[in-house]
């Protein structure tokens, strides 16, 4: 009898481990979408959103993600945050991944998360990532068009540092066109739940990086534990809405379990026609 439950339970640890080291390791593409009145019905705009790498290195990842992004043909690409992880003091892979993405000729707009903050040789970092064919959106925002489709972009530094400041982030903005905050912490829209934004892409969370079948994450960055948004799209006021990707890194510990490291399409799809 023993030996069966010996059996059973290597077995069984077998193929958490197998599990454990695929979510970590392997990435996927979890696609997202949304439809506003404010395009006309043929229009859409695919976002490429990229969150939590924490200077990823493992497994030939970049050429991975580099092959998986271009093969998705995003209209602009966004990093929200965490770019590298506060420990890290080497920058050559990550800025040669980045190079790799600029490649692709699409717009980049990043905002900063709270590794960047807490990372001793950030002014280093920010400084060879202003010298490149990057956006870095620091509570600040833009009209940009892209696919015909004129939109406004809002960033705002990491609000988990309190870097924040919303008010300047969208002064002057135009509440008749689509409106995309770009926050590397959901919990912005806790702070703030009356910001004029129709969609917030945000990060920081992992998903809660281990979590555990029907109760989902344990715990996750700034939201304590079994927290509330912890990953994937919510409502937080009418209408407007706010995706949390959980990433593609780790931190504390350096792995990941049902919950697969990701990045993500958003599909934004117009429902409004001129002729009605």
């Amino acid at each position: 009898m023993l030996k069966y439950v010996w059996r059973f339970f290597t077995i069984f640890a077998i193929l958490i481990s197998l599990k454990t080291w695929k979510d970590t390791n392997h990435v996927k593409v979890n696609k997202v979408a949304f439809k506003t009145n404010k395009f006309r019905a043929n229009q859409s705009l695919r976002i490429l959103q990229l969150s939590d790498m924490h200077n990823k290195r493992a497994w030939n990842i970049h050429q991975r993600l580099i092959y998986k992004i271009n093969s998705l043909s995003p209209d602009i690409i966004v990093l929200t945050g965490d770019l590298i992880d506060r420990r890290t003091r080497n920058f050559k892979q990550i800025f040669a991944f980045l190079d790799q993405l600029i490649a692709m000729n699409r717009p980049i707009y990043f905002v900063t998360g709270n590794h960047e903050w807490g990372n001793r040789k950030r002014r280093k970092f920010m400084k060879k990532l202003r010298k490149r064919d990057v956006t870095i959106l620091g509570n600040e925002n833009i009209e940009i068009e892209v696919a015909g489709i004129q939109l406004t972009l809002v960033g705002v530094h990491d609000s988990s540092t309190h870097h924040e400041n919303v008010e300047k982030a969208f002064r002057h903005i135009n509440e008749t066109r689509y409106t995309l905050l770009l926050s590397h912490s959901p919990y912005v829209i806790k702070t703030y739940p009356n910001l004029p934004a129709d969609l917030v892409l945000s990060g920081h969370t992992h998903g809660g990086q281990v979590r555990l079948p029907f109760i989902g994450a344990i715990i996750s960055p700034g939201g304590g534990v079994f927290p509330e948004l912890d990953k994937g799209t919510f409502e937080w006021n009418s209408g407007k809405y706010i995706y949390v990707d959980s990433g593609l890194g780790t931190s504390m510990i350096p792995v990941r379990f049902l919950n697969q490291s990701q990045i993500s399409l958003i599909e934004i799809t117009g429902v409004w026609n001129t002729t009605n």
